[in-house]
């Protein structure tokens, strides 16, 4: 009888997981290379991508657990095996978004410390009880000292939609980070890690010395899976799964590749699998959106939505590594967001103008991501009668193009509209989120010779170009796609093509008119 594999779902400590025989991938060589190259390090990760239990593995390495490590290869790399004095502060599992809800935890976790190490009587501030900590660790042991910081973002994160709250919790941290650099002679190794990259905190202003691995190629993998490390540890469960699913193995894979594959945090390395959704699968043998439903995107869709961000731009828009890596735009550009937190993914790269292309990683993403957004953003969670998405598809499908439109047309008038902002944008996305969510391949300002469509509609045997107007008129509409010929574009395409011009009432919110050829 095999033995039972046990995947560490949930588990995040190195320790218990090597202890209770749970199946570890070893990073082991990127953690040694990580500490013998350099100093201070940030690594930016989606959530649940590994990152506690990289904090975790270093925590033990550095605390010269080596009975931990038998049979990985930093057995064979490191030869002293030191027992530093580690300080680990993790942010996670807590409430930020109370006043003085920062100052609290940093006093429990900041006391915890100072019970091991002593406090100082003058020490009163966060930062100075920090720097205090650091001090005596250092002196008492005669050892540098490793500090390591998980989530470091979530004080941040938690409250930006409360901005009084948020700049204090800023400041904070701001001042108590700034301590990693005023103490370098007692710090053996630093690591920060979180989602995101607010860089006007000073771990980054300030923190000259702070080396951010994130877009790093060095380390991509020093958290998620690749494809290699699933064949060489885990290619029996795959047969497992691949059984189960009435799929050939190499199906399974690629099934695998399709849900939970496509990470890439710089051009041209290898993809990344979500470990959480990987395991998952795995374990239960089956294919769900794991990550997805761990946590929903409520920030993002506010963001979006405050900044009136086109959805098409989603798999389209290109960003700099300086734009990618910092949050200090979020206001009004949501892509580095979106980016950081495993939303949307490196997918090329163009040399000359230095920028990188996005789209979303795998199909877990895109699916689950594209249709909280219909739930959220429409607001019409109960689907009429007439709207029920079978009926709109079959119109689609079959090429009624009348029939189409009155769904539509039906949809918007059974809206709500707590949304507000830029109508015409608001209606573009309504209309690419739905189409998206049922399969349809759907381009939004599709450019011809002579200007841009509003959207154009694909199926195997249809072409949909609307064109949509802002209380003008739907026949103004149509004349602006038969002057720009926007069809030209698809003579030589078999499928039948609709000509749809749609006008947009922004009083009353709804469409008021459409005209089809």
């Amino acid at each position: 009888m095999q033995p039972i594999v046990k995947y560490p779902i949930g588990i995040q400590d190195f320790e218990s997981l090597r202890k209770d025989g749970y199946v570890y991938i070893d990073k082991t060589a990127l953690v040694y290379r990580l500490v013998d190259s350099g100093r201070y390090y940030f690594l930016s990760r989606p959530r649940r991508f590994g990152k506690s239990l990289l904090i975790s593995t270093l925590e033990s390495y550095l605390s010269g657990k080596k009975e931990l490590f038998k049979g990985l290869a930093i057995d064979q790399l490191e030869t002293e095996w030191t027992k530093y004095p580690v300080l680990h502060i993790d942010f996670n599992n807590e409430d930020y978004t109370q006043e003085n809800g920062l100052q609290l935890i940093l006093d429990t976790k900041l006391s915890r410390l100072e019970s091991i190490y002593g406090k100082g009587e003058v020490e009163i501030s966060p930062a100075a009880r920090f720097s205090g900590v650091i001090e005596r660790a250092y002196t008492q042991t005669g050892l540098p000292v490793v500090i390591l910081i998980d989530e470091y973002d979530k004080p941040l994160l938690q409250t930006f939609d409360k901005p009084e709250l948020h700049e204090s919790n800023r400041a904070t941290l701001k001042a108590f980070y700034s301590v990693l650099k005023t103490m370098d002679r007692c710090i053996k190794f630093a690591l920060l890690t979180g989602v995101t990259k607010f860089s006007k905190v000073s771990v980054f202003s300030d923190l000259n010395n702070l080396k951010d691995i994130s877009m790093d190629e060095r380390y991509v993998e020093i958290c998620g899976i690749t494809e290699e490390e699933i064949r060489q540890n885990f290619d029996d469960e795959v047969g497992k799964m691949a059984a189960k699913q009435k799929v050939s193995k190499e199906e399974c894979y690629e099934l695998l590749r399709q849900n939970y594959d496509g990470y890439h945090f710089e051009y041209d390395t290898v993809g990344l699998y979500n470990p959480f959704s990987l395991i998952n699968a795995l374990d239960e043998r089956k294919f769900s959106d794991y990550w997805f439903s761990t946590g929903t995107p409520t920030l993002l869709a506010k963001v979006m939505q405050d900044c009136n961000f086109s959805f098409w731009r989603l798999q389209k828009e290109r960003a700099s590594a300086d734009v990618l890596g910092s949050l200090d735009s979020m206001r009004t550009n949501p892509i580095p967001l979106l980016y950081q937190s495993g939303y949307l993914t490196i997918v090329d790269y163009d040399k000359k103008y230095r920028k990188y292309t996005l789209d979303f990683p795998n199909e877990e993403v895109k699916r689950g991501f594209i249709d909280y957004l219909v739930r959220d953003y429409t607001e019409n969670q109960k689907r009429s009668s007439e709207f029920a998405i079978e009926n709109f598809i079959e119109d689609i499908c079959k090429g009624d193009a009348e029939g189409m439109m009155k769904r539509m047309s039906a949809f918007f008038a059974g809206n709500d509209y707590r949304v507000i902002g830029d109508m015409e944008i608001y209606f573009q996305n309504s209309m690419y989120l739905l189409m998206k969510l049922m399969g349809f391949y759907v381009n939004v300002e599709e450019p011809t010779s002579d200007g841009r469509m509003d959207m154009v509609i694909s199926t195997s045997d249809y072409i949909y170009i609307v064109e949509i107007k802002l209380d003008k008129s739907a026949e103004e509409a149509m004349q602006q796609i038969k002057e720009k010929d926007y069809a030209a574009k698809y003579a030589l395409d078999p499928r039948k093509r609709f000509l749809i011009g749609v006008n947009f009432s922004t009083t009353t919110r709804k469409i008021d008119k459409w005209l089809i050829e």
